[in-house]
């Protein structure tokens, strides 16, 4: 079968009044994890057609080329950034080291903790108590157990150490790969009526765009950006409490965040305006960004179901898959078994309404109109007789002799398919037969029980008719001339 199963049969009472949870984007996952390669072709080529890539930004994004960064080859700062990476020798088990999904669960517990007390004043802002930060790392990076309620933390505590966690992570958040993108996102305006470009940015455009990248982003890293990102907008839903705006909150994380790794503000002089605006859209807008566009997900379903109704943005050519292509004769069958069913049952819809309009035609008290539709019921192959279930063709008409001899044989003999048609037909058409053929008929019995002496003398008395009949409109002929 090619059709998935919506519906799970749970015997047990307990579960059945659980919600069922649908995920959207189940085929989308399912393509990332079974087929990577298919699953990046199809984001990076949407992603190149809302921002203009060059091809050595295209192959970073892919992984194919290392990054090149801003201050990458510059010596003016190069004391800072050598301070910063000694900074980080230092691994810990979850402070320093690459992110896991171990390193996610712990600090998920200082996201946690930190959505019940939003309404501190200066979060993220105001530095907490060294010493009891330095306590609450060990104790993360050793995987002890942590009581954050008992009260012995403070909010800023734990909001301090939430950002450094993510500043002693070898690369930013959104990775090093995506950097360039980022930039060209923050450039997306909207255009005039005579398509130049605005000052306004296209919002529905970057969030399209965020979208796919977030996509290709690693597993861990999409994860926790999600955790995060969610934490500051409902951070700065509270700003009322906790003086906290989203472009504040940006200018705290966008370095943790965005930012590469190893480089000062210097080197971003150009583009630090762009990072963290880019980081403050990405607050407003967190509850859109971590959902695949519309047009991601049918094609991921395509790639499984198979199915032939394409739906794709700005006429993208969706990827199909070999197993998809397999199930296209199978379908095709299926297709053609159900149009040849359509057709039945409309024509057994048609020959049903016949039927009931010649049962109210054959009703009708007898009247020139009602001689003239039987005609026209006649006429047609669809007519039906009442109570008969399938149409019978008419008999095909005889072409009418227009020589003296087929004029002769019509009065004498009468039609050969009329007296056909007379045996079978229930209602026959008036025939023209001579008084002595029909004599004859009455005296030997029906053509189909005559010998065959009978049928001989039968045919010569007929002849002979024939042969007086003729000679008499002849003498008549030539007399008249």
């Amino acid at each position: 079968s090619d059709a998935i199963c919506n519906f799970v049969i749970c015997n047990d009472s307990s579960l059945r009044s659980q919600p069922i949870i649908f995920n959207p984007d189940f085929f989308v996952e399912k393509l990332r994890h079974e087929k990577p390669e298919v699953f990046m072709e199809l984001v990076v080529s949407n992603i190149t057609r809302l921002i203009d890539l060059p091809g050595a930004e295209l192959a970073q994004l892919m992984g194919e080329e290392d990054p090149k960064l801003p201050g990458a080859n510059s010596t003016a700062s190069g004391f800072f950034r050598s301070l910063m990476s000694l900074k980080r020798k230092e691994k810990g088990v979850v402070f320093g080291s690459p992110l896991t999904e171990e390193g996610i669960a712990q600090v998920s517990q200082l996201i946690e903790y930190l959505h019940k007390n939003l309404r501190a004043e200066g979060l993220f802002r105001v530095p907490g108590n060294s010493i009891r930060q330095q306590i609450l790392k060990d104790a993360l990076n050793s995987g002890t157990d942590i009581d954050l309620d008992s009260g012995e933390f403070h909010s800023n505590d734990v909001a301090t150490l939430l950002k450094m966690f993510l500043g002693e992570l070898p690369e930013p958040l959104l990775t090093h790969k995506h950097f360039h993108a980022h930039l060209k996102i923050a450039d997306l305006m909207l255009f005039d009526e005579k398509g130049n470009k605005t000052s306004t940015p296209d919002k529905e455009r970057q969030i399209e765009a965020l979208q796919l990248l977030f996509l290709i982003l690693p597993a861990p890293n999409r994860s926790l950006l999600k955790l995060l990102l969610d934490l500051l907008y409902q951070t700065a839903k509270k700003q009322d409490k906790n003086k906290m705006s989203a472009h504040n909150l940006a200018l705290m994380f966008a370095p943790h965040i965005l930012w590469p790794r190893n480089v000062t503000a210097n080197d971003l002089q150009e583009n630090i305006t762009k990072l963290n605006n880019g980081v403050t859209f990405m607050i407003k807008h967190s509850q859109k960004l971590f959902k695949a566009p519309a047009y991601i997900r049918e094609c991921a379903r395509l790639h499984y179901l198979g199915s032939r109704a394409h739906t794709s943005k700005d006429d993208l050519d969706l990827l199909t898959s070999p197993g998809s292509k397999d199930l296209q004769p199978l379908k095709s069958q299926k297709r053609s078994r159900l149009d040849t069913c359509h057709q039945e049952e409309t024509q057994q819809r048609t020959e049903e309404a016949l039927k009931e309009l010649f049962r109210h035609v054959h009703n009708m008290p007898d009247s020139a109109k009602k001689k003239k539709l039987i005609r026209q019921f006649n006429k047609h192959s669809a007519a039906l007789t009442p109570g008969s279930d399938v149409p019978t063709s008419p008999a095909p008409r005889r072409t009418r002799s227009r020589s003296f001899s087929g004029l002769i044989k019509r009065k004498v003999l009468g039609t050969p398919v009329i007296l056909e048609r007379k045996s079978r037909d229930a209602t026959p058409e008036p025939e023209r037969i001579s008084k002595e053929n029909v004599h004859l008929l009455q005296k030997c019995g029906s053509p189909a029980h005559m010998s065959q002496a009978k049928l001989k003398s039968l045919e010569g008395r007929k002849e002979e008719s024939c042969r007086r009949v003729r000679g008499h409109l002849l003498s008549k002929d030539s007399s008249s001339l």
